[in-house]
């Protein structure tokens, strides 16, 4: 099997960059444990929540990135 890595994604005759479809899912995904962990009120353990936030999406865009 070869892997096929997709530059372009075709939504309806819109071409958008792959990039930017996996940006939106790594955002919506963020906010969601963004949700989850101030539901949890797991915040309080971070010490500097907008860098571990930023942290996480850059982790979460390059798991999609490698995945889709």
């Amino acid at each position: 099997q070869t892997m096929v890595m997709r530059q372009v994604v075709d939504l309806g005759g819109l071409l958008v960059s792959a990039f930017v479809v996996n940006l939106a899912l790594s955002l919506l995904t963020l906010a969601i444990l963004r949700w989850l962990m101030g539901w949890l009120d797991l915040w309080r353990f971070v010490w500097d929540p907008p860098l571990a936030q930023f942290g996480i999406l850059i982790c979460l865009l390059g798991l999609y990135t490698l995945i889709l």
